[in-house]
């Protein structure tokens, strides 16, 4: 059974993989034998160290993925270096904070570029190349934004909304060429985007109430169904929104 899930072999593209989710996917992939292209602005050093520790190999693209310029470098320095592209995992993204009768198109603009115009192209590149190898694995972290609205984060939530109806679109006009289109929704984590909620101890308090586990999730926890849906396990799977939530919306 174990097989299913093995990656030997295969290289993953993971966006925004300098910390937190990113960061705790790569090391997960990675220990399930793929070697990883991070990418992303910031320094990558310490999810270089866990990823080589797995044994796995490793390079690093510095890319600003606020424009699309960047992606057909990204899916070619990725052959160049390893040969192939199998897994793409679009994670990176940003997020901006104001009342909607406040917020700017500056903000708005800033968050779709990343969380959603880049990730569509990426994908788009990634898929030329899978298509011309017979299928590939791209795996979109949405949010559960994509299935509620929120407050004061307008473009975030619009951008997390927008992405699910992609990964369903992908999946249906892929599926049949042998590329996998799914996306992780994760809850409550403990990761820089959620600073400001953890620091607010009201707020703090009230998403804590609503989840069943009782927690916050850690990125780690993500790892497993990452893993599931760049590995063979997940071939029949296509076009699917995976909640990781502690069981947040069940409620």
């Amino acid at each position: 059974m174990t097989d299913i899930f093995n990656l030997s072999g295969r290289v993953a593209v993971v966006t925004g993989a300098n910390t937190g989710i990113g960061q705790a996917i790569a090391i997960a992939l990675a220990n399930a034998g793929a070697s990883i292209v991070a990418v992303g602005r910031s320094s990558m050093d310490e999810t270089e160290s866990a990823v080589r520790a797995a044994g796995a190999g490793f390079h690093v693209i510095k890319a600003d993925l606020g424009s699309i310029e960047p992606v057909k470098n990204i899916v070619a320095e990725t052959i160049s270096t390893f040969g192939k592209l199998d897994i793409l995992v679009n994670n990176a993204g940003i997020i901006r904070r104001a009342d909607s009768i406040d917020f700017t198109e500056e903000d708005w603009d800033a968050v779709m570029d990343v969380n959603l115009k880049t990730t569509f192209f990426l994908s788009q590149a990634a898929a030329r190349h899978m298509l011309e190898r017979g299928g590939g694995k791209i795996i979109n972290i949405a949010s559960l934004l994509s299935f509620q609205g929120g407050i004061r984060i307008p473009s975030y939530t619009a951008s997390k909304s927008g992405l699910a109806g992609l990964t369903r679109l992908l999946a249906c006009e892929w599926a049949a060429k042998g590329i996998n289109v799914n996306a992780i929704a994760p809850g409550y984590f403990v990761t820089n985007n959620t600073t400001a909620l953890r620091e607010d101890p009201e707020r703090s308090a009230g998403i804590l109430s609503r989840i069943p586990a009782g927690r916050w999730g850690t990125p780690a926890e993500l790892g497993g169904a990452a893993v599931f849906l760049a590995s063979q396990a997940s071939d029949y799977v296509h076009g699917t929104v995976l909640p990781v939530d502690g069981g947040w919306l069940a409620r």
